[in-house]
């Protein structure tokens, strides 16, 4: 074997020698082969022996398939396919430190593609001089801005200056704005009208800053927060993204709706440079290696914003058409009907009642022609259909490559949507002089875009089919006689508390058996404790808001509205003959329940609020009985409950709780601890057995006990999610949110529970339960007693306290404080917040405001755009301030009687500063945020004077001379500065 491995290895070795030495004499070349090398292909180049070879593996390797795969995701990948025409422009942000000294590692970089098709270079610290030409400083494919520091402005040395290279394949149109130079600031403002943007952007804005380390950090942030403010005036459709080196300023406290989008380190651990832009989600990060010596990283921005026109799809929507020929037939068809036929073929009133609403829809569906629509996100009320053919001419235009043809169809656009919009902006003025605001209303929030979107639930047939047994997971219709009667505020409690936890889908109570619902047997009629007027019904069906849906029974409000006169006999017959026999129909009892997602991303079944659409001819009944249930119940109220009631509101249930707890730590050695109580499906709870007894005891007649109690048990609910409908479910537990009657049915079966000690307050509003334990020198008695009365309250009324969400939180400002005792609510721990978000304000530990003021100052700075937007329609100043009465300066004094008097000087200043923005762009004065606080204060104030039932009126004792009030004695700032102490002096200064 071994001889034979040699041979084989020798003929090896002479055939490779022979083949080397074949191709070496083969391969050579002439001197236009040479020359032309660029030419020729790889084949061309191979000895004329391996040239078949050569295009055998060509062949095979065309045959061959390759695996095709899908296209890369993630935001890079999306950069690098669509180049230059991304939703935003793709950027790169560098503090260069001399940027002089690496043009040629800024021209190296010019290979990397990701570099040299990034639309935005943006450097600070460039370190440029005036002596500089910018031909030695020019990017291949780039135009330079640049802004010098000014030795003479700046008072340093050299240094600073900051620049932009902006792409030409992305945008060529690009005018200097403004720049600055102070020992605090340097910036560079530039505008970009790229060939490519989302509709919703007609340019961007570009902001280069550079804020030196020693700089003053307060001066430069409201120096370039003023100059930002003036920009989005000017230009109210451009978007604005601010770049550069900020050290150790933050734009978030002066313009917090401007979000930073640089999360990771750019010099050794700290982040010095931002990205700051109001846009949503709109970049993602990604540091680079730092150019030369430069001791900043190199920051890519790469765009992940998705334009609205592709999150949104347009919406088909078919409507009914009420034109007056349509309205007038319907009209005569419900007319000449004989109602008395319906009542004298029928055996009961359920079928009485559902006879004529299915009659009713029945002739709405034959009469009323219908309209399809496709409408879309971008869709403007000034767009006619004159316009959109002009709009597909100039696009056949652009097409057909004929500039003349594409330039004169461009003319007639532009002038045609002049005119569109000339036209509908006198529209609404018409409309505002004719004081049709809800026409106003409209048209102003389709030309600002103002239209908050609400969650859509997913189209899912498990989640639609589970969804309806758990709302009805409160249903105790099963239960057996009640034997024991609940307790009250005045009787003796059990103050064992519960021992089930909640949890996010709340299990059974496993406390003492609670008392059992009793079904009464209701006699065939009764005389009704009032009777509802034919007069009284036609009022209330021509409130009736035509755009609203209509309900189960098909009724839609159009119809009722439109044809009041014909229908106001029927119905006034169906409304006084439930009354008497104490019974709701059954189709007025139906409701549709459309989950609406609490929150965006949906963990549990628990995350969907139930909202019924209940029937429109139910509704009208509520709202004809509930002014009579009102003035029988409204003086036996409880006085610290603040929803659903006349000369009450949020604000005054805030104060009051303020005003008990700093009165209360005026004093030395106190402090307070307050509850925030958290119910589950608080609505959904309600038993009508007990309730009936409530309103007995509240003196409400014994027809209308029943007629409630009826409306409450055997309701048919069905659940709808997008077009999937659930079966129906029976359930006698709790009352639909959505009913009309529901909110103050509520607050009564509630009404007694109450506190029985004076140092423990507890504020209700509806289903928001607040307990405010005073404690003095440590003892929590009476307070751990009230929380465990409550406790127990809930159990024997079939409510659900959920200690996850129930938080609690201590205000002490004693010098020397110990760890306080922990409370457990139904043997879980509740936990201790620093702040909570109390009826809309935000309440801290401290007392302090900031977080609520910085919260307003947000919201008015992103409704600002809408301002901006519609003054672009040039409508009258009048109509401008109205938009901002009502959309910006309602944000801005919400809750204002509470939080303002409290507030430092700075914090006036910010809320001050938005008014001002908003002056220039109306261009007429406005009411400021002092001048608000006063007239509210007072005005609030004296609703409260003139109320002896608020329990706030008792603080507003006059002198014996009838022309001033008592001063309220404070000893700390925190209680002077408060609702009640203030109201007083200026009620006095009046």
């Amino acid at each position: 074997m071994a001889p034979r491995a040699v041979a084989l290895v020798s003929c090896c070795v002479l055939v490779c020698l022979f083949l080397f030495v074949n191709c070496v004499s083969a391969c050579s070349y002439t001197r236009e082969e040479l020359l032309n090398i660029r030419t020729l292909t790889p084949t061309d180049l191979l000895p004329v022996f391996l040239a078949p070879a050569a295009d055998l593996v060509h062949f095979l390797a065309q045959k061959v398939r390759r695996r095709r795969r899908g296209r890369r995701a993630g935001a890079l990948a999306r950069l690098r396919r669509r180049g230059s025409r991304t939703a935003l422009p793709g950027i790169f942000l560098s503090n260069a430190s001399s940027l002089c000294n690496k043009m040629d590692e800024l021209k190296l970089l010019m290979r990397i593609k990701d570099f040299s098709t990034s639309c935005v270079l943006c450097f600070t610290e460039t370190w440029f001089r005036k002596e500089t030409p910018d031909s030695a400083l020019l990017l291949e494919g780039f135009q330079l801005f640049r802004a010098d520091r000014d030795l003479a402005l700046s008072g340093e040395r050299a240094g600073g200056g900051v620049c932009f290279y902006i792409n030409s394949d992305w945008c060529t149109d690009v005018t200097v704005i403004s720049q600055h130079c102070s020992p605090a600031l340097e910036y560079l403002f530039i505008n970009c009208r790229p060939f490519y943007s989302p509709r919703e952007f007609a340019s961007f804005i570009l902001a280069s800053v550079y804020i030196s380390p020693d700089a003053d950090v307060r001066e430069a942030q409201r120096t370039l927060a003023d100059c930002i403010q003036q920009v989005e005036r000017t230009y109210p459709d451009a978007l604005v993204i601010v770049l550069g080196d900020f050290n150790q300023s933050n734009l978030r406290y002066e313009l917090p709706r401007y979000k930073q989008f640089i999360k990771c380190p750019t010099r050794a651990e700290n982040t010095l440079d931002h990205c700051y832009t109001t846009v949503k989600d709109a970049y993602r990060a990604v540091p680079r290696a730092a150019l030369g010596l430069s001791d900043h990283v190199m920051v890519h921005l790469i765009p992940t914003y998705r334009q609205k026109l592709k999150l949104t799809k347009p919406s088909v929507s078919t409507t009914k058409r009420w034109t007056s020929e349509a309205v007038e037939e319907l009209r005569t068809c419900l007319d000449t009907t004989d109602w008395d036929m319906f009542k004298g073929a029928t055996h009961d009133l359920d079928e009485y009642t559902d006879t004529v609403t299915s009659y009713i829809h029945f002739c709405e569906e034959r009469i009323l022609p219908t309209r399809t629509r496709v409408s879309y996100s971008n869709d403007k009320p000034w767009f006619t259909p004159r316009l959109r053919q002009i709009r597909k001419e100039k696009e056949a235009a652009l097409k057909s490559g004929d500039r003349d043809c594409y330039r004169e169809a461009k003319y007639r656009f532009s002038k045609e949507l002049r005119r569109a919009k000339s036209v509908y902006s006198e529209k609404l003025q018409q409309q505002f002089t004719a004081n049709d605001s809800a026409s106003v209303w409209r048209g102003l929030r389709q030309i600002t875009d103002y239209r908050p979107q609400a969650s859509k639930g997913q189209d899912d047939k498990a989640l639609c089919q589970s969804l309806p047994l758990h709302y009805a997971r409160f249903d105790t219709s099963s239960a057996m006689p009640n034997t024991s009667p609940p307790p009250s505020a005045t009787a003796p409690m059990d103050l064992t508390p519960s021992k089930a936890v909640p949890s996010s889908s709340p299990p059974p109570l496993t406390i003492s058996p609670p008392p059992p619902i009793t079904y009464h047997q209701f006699p065939p009629s009764s005389p009704p404790s009032f009777a509802i007027s034919e007069q009284d019904v036609r009022r209330q069906f021509a409130r009736l808001n035509p755009r609203k849906a209509p309900g189960p029974d098909g009724v839609s409000p159009s119809t009722l509205r439109h044809c009041a006169e014909e229908l106001t006999p029927v119905f006034t017959d169906i409304f006084n003959s439930s009354l008497e026999s104490c019974q709701v129909p059954a189709c007025l009892k139906t409701s549709t329940i459309v989950p609406v997602p609490k929150k965006p991303r949906i963990t549990g079944l628990n995350d969907y609020r139930p909202v019924a659409l209940t029937s429109v001819v139910m509704k009208s009944l509520e709202r004809l009985i509930l002014p009579h249930l009102k003035s029988i119940t409204t003086p036996l109220l409880d006085p610290l409950q603040f929803a659903y009631r006349a000369n009450r509101s949020v604000d005054d249930a805030v104060n009051l709780a303020l005003h008990s707890t700093l009165q209360h730590l005026d004093s030395p050695g106190t402090y307070a601890r307050i509850l925030f109580v958290d119910f589950s499906s608080a609505f959904n709870t309600i038993r009508p057995a007990l309730l009936q007894d409530k309103l007995s005891q509240l003196s409400v007649p014994d027809s209308l006990c029943r007629w409630i109690t009826h409306f409450l048990t055997d309701r048919r609910q069905y659940v709808r999610l997008g077009k999937t409908v659930s079966d129906s479910v029976s359930i006698s537990t709790g009352s639909p949110q959505g009913c009309v009657l529901s909110p103050l049915l509520f607050s009564l079966y509630t009404n007694c529970c109450t506190s029985s000690h004076q140092s423990v307050k507890m504020i209700k509003f509806a289903d928001d339960t607040t307990l405010i334990g005073l404690i003095s020198n440590g003892d929590e008695t009476a307070y751990r007693r009230e929380v465990a009365r409550l406790v127990s309250w809930c159990g024997h009324n079939n409510l659900q306290l959920n200690a996850q969400k129930t938080v609690e939180m201590i205000v002490d400002f004693r010098k020397v404080t110990a760890p306080l005792p922990p409370l457990a609510l139904m043997d879980s721990p509740i936990t201790i917040a620093d702040s909570f978000r109390f009826l809309g304000t935000t309440i801290t530990r401290d007392l302090k405001w900031e977080p609520t003021i910085s919260s307003l100052i947000k919201k008015a700075q992103q409704r600002m755009f809408f301002l901006r937007k519609l003054r672009k329609l040039k409508p009258p100043p009048r109509m401008l301030a109205q938009f901002y009465t009502a959309i910006i300066e309602s944000i801005l004094t919400s809750s204002i009687t509470v939080w303002f008097a409290g507030a430092t000087v700075r914090d006036r200043l910010r809320l001050q500063r938005v008014v001002r923005a908003a002056e220039k762009v109306i261009g007429c004065r406005l009411p400021s945020i002092q001048d608000l606080y006063i007239s509210r204060t007072r005005r609030c104030a004296g609703r409260i004077t003139a109320d002896p039932s608020h329990p706030g009126h008792g603080l507003f004792s006059p002198l014996p001379s009838g022309r001033r009030l008592r001063s309220i004695r404070t000893k700390t700032s925190r209680y002077t500065n408060s609702f009640f102490p203030s109201a007083t002096r200026l009620l006095n200064t009046k």
